[in-house]
């Protein structure tokens, strides 16, 4: 049978609390037998037959139990009175007197089995006091009238505390029921405490698994369901934001591929239709389109390639000083050819960056070619490099058009193009910043973007210097 959890919770809280209690009930038990025990003992039952005969006298002059008085607590002291004077004594219990401590434990039946008077000792009073029970029949011209039961315990020396316990036992029956239904209580709202927050966060996980990512529990607890709840709200939060970064990157996708596509087919139909004529500047302008629309399909492989972490990574100890310096005269000319006036700084004491060189390159020309591209003819380049902490730090700055506050720390985000003029106009799917940040990350290492002082952009490459 399968059981919730708010079943298991509230078994195990019952039966702990039942298990104490009855390991308490034992405690109480032994103490209460074994501080009664060497008391003056009688547990002589030779009274019991004068008891008798004075009943069944009285039995058959009635001819019925009509006799007893009425009240169930006045028969309870009338049985307990009449042994004691068939006994001679006269006198109520005094268990300092040590007077007899069997008309506590002395209870009248009918010949049916039902109580008359006395004190019986009940099921469960038998099962815990560990006590028999002695029955003296009693007989009215051969027909059986009822009894006398005695309850004796196991232990003679245990006579007055089972006299006490069968005397209480009625309270002790309430004391125990109570105990059982605030045991119960107490279990259901403990079950409850604890099910309630745990149901919240399954119907929540339910939710995100229907694609419902916007789904947030409302959970103020300080216990770990609270640290739960808050780790599932940050869950839910990446879930949505992944979820909207996917059809973002789905719907750039599609319009990046559109575009050089609808190109492609716009001069493809004009060649069929005989617009214009097959010549080989037509062509050319074809088959820039397809090499734009070939570096994209390569830029969005390498990322996802990147996300999935198959990214291939051939990684030694390298001067990475020296490689900017060999991809800064590669672009020399770029940057004379573009008004820009380009400087190198210093090397710093320590270059080594356990890289791979052929990536590393790739990050740093895509940076040299975006100061190209973006940087007003008449302006400047600047890199320089040093040496904070353990990691290597290699800044580049451009001059002006800078880019808005907002943007910057957008930059780095896939298919973003800052609006004005570093716009599609120069080129570009968006997704070249995209990459270095992903190959930065992958030396693990950082890149951060800022304005600079000359008025354009700033980029931060912090790697972590190889000290063998």
């Amino acid at each position: 049978m399968k059981l919730s959890i708010g079943h298991r919770l509230f078994l195990a809280v019952w039966l702990t609390v039942l298990a104490i209690g009855a390991l308490g009930i034992e405690l109480v038990r032994w103490q209460l037998l074994d501080n009664f025990s060497g008391q003056q003992i009688d547990a002589d039952t030779s009274f019991l037959d004068r008891l008798g005969r004075s009943l069944e006298a009285k039995y058959r002059l009635h001819d019925d139990w009509s006799f007893l008085p009425q009240g169930s607590s006045q028969r309870k002291v009338w049985l307990r009175e009449e042994y004691e004077r068939t006994r001679g004594s006269g006198a109520s219990f005094d268990p300092a007197s040590g007077a007899s401590s069997v008309a506590y434990r002395i209870g009248l039946m009918d010949s049916q089995g039902q109580y008359l008077a006395g004190v019986l000792a009940s099921p469960a009073m038998v099962a815990f006091a560990s006590i028999d029970r002695f029955a003296r029949p009693l007989v009215v011209d051969g027909r059986p009238i009822g009894a006398l039961v005695v309850a004796r315990p196991q232990n003679p020396g245990d006579a007055l505390a089972v006299a006490f316990l069968i005397d209480q036992q009625a309270h002790l029956a309430l004391v125990a029921a109570a105990a059982l239904l605030l045991s119960a209580l107490v279990a259901v709202l403990f079950a409850v405490y604890f099910r309630r927050p745990v149901v919240r966060l399954v119907t929540g996980a339910r939710r995100l698994e229907d694609g419902l990512f916007n789904t947030r529990i409302e959970l103020r607890r300080s216990d770990e369901l609270g640290e739960l709840a808050l780790a599932f709200n940050r869950m839910a939060a990446r879930l949505e934001d992944a979820e909207r970064i996917r059809r973002q990157w789905i719907a750039d996708t599609s319009h990046e591929l559109r575009t050089p596509l609808a190109v492609l087919q716009a001069q493809l139909e004009s060649l069929q239709d005989g617009v214009r004529p097959m010549t080989a500047e037509n062509l050319a302008l074809m088959e820039r389109q397809i090499r734009s629309l070939s570096e994209l399909v390569d830029d969005l492989y390498e990322l996802a390639r990147g996300d999935l972490g198959q990214g291939r990574y051939d990684k030694a100890p390298h001067d990475i000083w020296r490689l900017i310096g060999e991809v800064f005269a590669d672009f020399t000319a770029r940057f004379r050819a573009a008004g820009l006036h380009a400087s190198l700084g210093d090397a710093p004491e320590r270059c080594v960056v356990n890289s791979d060189p052929s990536r590393m390159r790739q990050v740093i020309a895509n940076l040299f070619e975006n100061s190209v591209r973006y940087t007003d003819a008449g302006g400047q380049v600047s890199v320089a490099g040093g040496v904070v902490g353990n990691e290597l730090h290699i800044v580049i700055e451009d001059s002006a058009p800078g880019v808005p506050e907002a943007a910057v720390a957008r930059l780095g985000e896939r298919f973003f193009r800052v609006d004005d003029s570093r716009s599609r106009e120069f080129g570009g799917a968006g997704l070249g910043l995209a990459l270095c940040r992903q190959i930065v990350a992958a030396h693990d290492g950082r890149l951060v973007f800022r304005a600079s002082p000359l008025g354009g952009l700033g980029v931060t490459i912090a790697l972590p210097l190889d000290d063998r």
